[in-house]
């Protein structure tokens, strides 16, 4: 059994907060972190927490005195000219409140799971064994490869059974993550601990002076809200809100309440939500500037230096923080704009949460000049598409359609550049996730989007009403009969429907079938 103590309960929180240099009051909300919309009937219990028999919130602010743990890589073999990595999910057990007891699931261990790390160009395989009592699947979230080794709902692995999918590893360096994708089931799996990152390199971003030391100066966060149950358990349940499961607590890495000694004089975050419907924004708590490098796909253009960074549940960042010696300050996530949304309250879209503090040593080693500008990106524009489709996210639904993993819903031609319109006609946040390729976006409402979202993505935030159109390339990985995912990366809505499926084939595009495709059934 793993021990990650120390309560994190922000005592001081900064609300209001609005784009650019201003700052709202200081509000100190003292013994309890509350989540709008719900309330707590409390006793004092043993483990210094409040309690209604069905919902734990802390009972003091934190210490922010726990080492902030960090994931280890994992082990690899190069076989036969394959980087082999091992990885198995199982059942485990944490301490995330003193003297109380989670179950947990995780890969390797009893929560979360090992980073794993390849280059550019390698030949990878993953050797996975579900020692779990249910089964379960493993996503590459981010990566670019066949749909059979995709690891959504058509590749379950059973109790007591194994998988192994193998590919080349095709695309620039990035940070990417690795989850469950069992449909219906997904928000549950990933709630109990099964997640992890998967970071791939190339030569070239080794040359801009980034922070490259994992675990030293080139840090991975899973940042994850959690609600537990008075018995220590997970609260699996959404209890009613729309969006899903908005926790009262926030984990880094595993742990509450952590601290990260900063020992150079820059700090590279990779930023990755993991949880399953909140949204952040991501700020210091003194309001100063970082650097933004990179965001799903891989680097931006150039550095954009920023205040605060936005993330939606399965989308990531990486930022670069530059500290003085002896300083300290707190990685913050205040209020987020989920644009033109009902209630805004009940989606998070008041809350604040103190995440990770940063503490610089006395003396800090230099650390590199980064460059300004990195590797050039393509723009695509309107002349390089070949399709146009068009999606409405509503409900559960997309295009008036829930999920089916028996029917295809989207013909995608092989080497075509393809246009997609996405629409949240709903009043409550969703997002947009798509498999395979990575994407950019042309416009917002037709106006151009911020400089944030000018590189690589995979997952997109959706304001409700506004029209985004993205654009991608689909240039290898034909399968009629092997589907990739289209959906929302709020998991409960994923669970619930909110999802379609697309295969890339040889036939010419088809869109919005009044029917579907069963599984393999087109061009046959």
């Amino acid at each position: 059994m793993t021990s990650r103590t120390g309560l994190a309960q922000p005592g001081a929180h900064r609300a209001g907060w609005r784009r650019g240099r201003a700052l709202g009051p200081v509000m100190l909300l003292g013994a309890a972190l509350v989540t709008i919309g719900t309330a707590f009937t409390a006793c004092t219990i043993d483990s210094g927490v409040f309690s209604d028999n069905s919902v734990l919130t802390p009972k003091t602010p934190p210490a922010f005195d726990t080492p902030l743990p960090i994931p280890p890589l994992a082990e690899s073999q190069v076989v036969d000219g394959v980087r082999v990595f091992s990885l198995t999910a199982q059942e485990g057990r944490m301490q995330f409140f003193e003297g109380m007891t989670t179950p947990t699931w995780g890969f390797n261990g009893d929560y979360l799971g090992p980073t794993l790390r390849a280059d550019r160009g390698e030949k990878v395989a993953v050797e996975v064994s579900n020692e779990l009592t249910e089964a379960t699947t493993v996503h590459w979230h981010g990566m670019h490869l066949p749909a059979a080794m995709d690891g959504g709902p058509h590749q379950p692995i059973e109790p007591g059974r194994g998988w192994r999918p193998e590919w080349q590893i095709d695309q620039p360096a990035a940070t990417l993550w690795y989850h469950p994708h069992p449909h219906g089931q997904t928000e549950e799996h990933v709630m109990r601990g099964l997640a992890g990152m998967f970071i791939l390199d190339d030569g070239e971003s080794d040359s801009f002076g980034l922070p490259a030391e994992y675990g030293v100066d080139d840090i991975p966060l899973i940042v994850q809200d959690k609600k537990f149950r008075s018995d220590g358990q997970f609260q699996l349940d959404s209890q009613g809100n729309e969006v899903g499961l908005l926790g009262n607590v926030v984990l880094t890495n595993g742990a509450w309440g952590s601290v990260l000694d900063v020992i150079t004089e820059q700090v590279r975050l990779r930023i990755l939500n993991g949880s399953s419907a909140r949204t952040y924004d991501f700020v210091l708590e003194d309001g100063s500037d970082f650097a933004l490098v990179a965001s799903d796909g891989g680097l931006l253009e150039a550095p954009v230096v920023t205040d605060h960074v936005r993330l939606s549940p399965g989308e990531r960042a990486e930022i670069v923080v530059r500290m003085a010696p002896g300083t300290q300050t707190m990685l913050r996530s205040v209020p987020p704009d989920l644009g033109n949304v009902a209630v805004p309250a009940a989606y998070g879209g008041t809350d604040n949460f103190d995440v990770l503090l940063l503490r610089a040593a006395a003396e800090l080693r230099p650390s590199p000049v980064i460059a300004s500008r990195f590797t050039a990106i393509e723009r695509f524009t309107e002349s390089d598409v070949d399709n146009t489709r068009t999606f409405a996210v509503q409900n559960r639904e997309i295009n008036g359609r829930r999920m089916d993993v028996n029917r295809i819903d989207e013909v995608v031609q092989v080497d075509s550049t393809e246009l997609w319109e996405v629409t949240n006609r709903d009043l409550f946040p969703h997002n947009w996730h798509v498999h395979d390729v990575q994407f950019q976006v042309l416009d917002i409402d037709g106006e151009q989007p911020p400089p944030e979202l000018l590189g690589w993505k995979d997952t997109i935030y959706l304001e409700p009403r506004k029209v985004y159109r993205i654009v991608m390339r689909f240039e290898d990985y034909v399968d009629d009969d092997k589907p990739y995912m289209i959906h929302c990366h709020l998991l409960l809505h994923e669970d619930e429907g909110l999802m379609s499926q697309f295969v890339v084939s040889t036939d010419e595009p088809r869109r919005n079938l009044d029917d579907g495709d069963p599984i393999g059934g087109h061009g046959h």
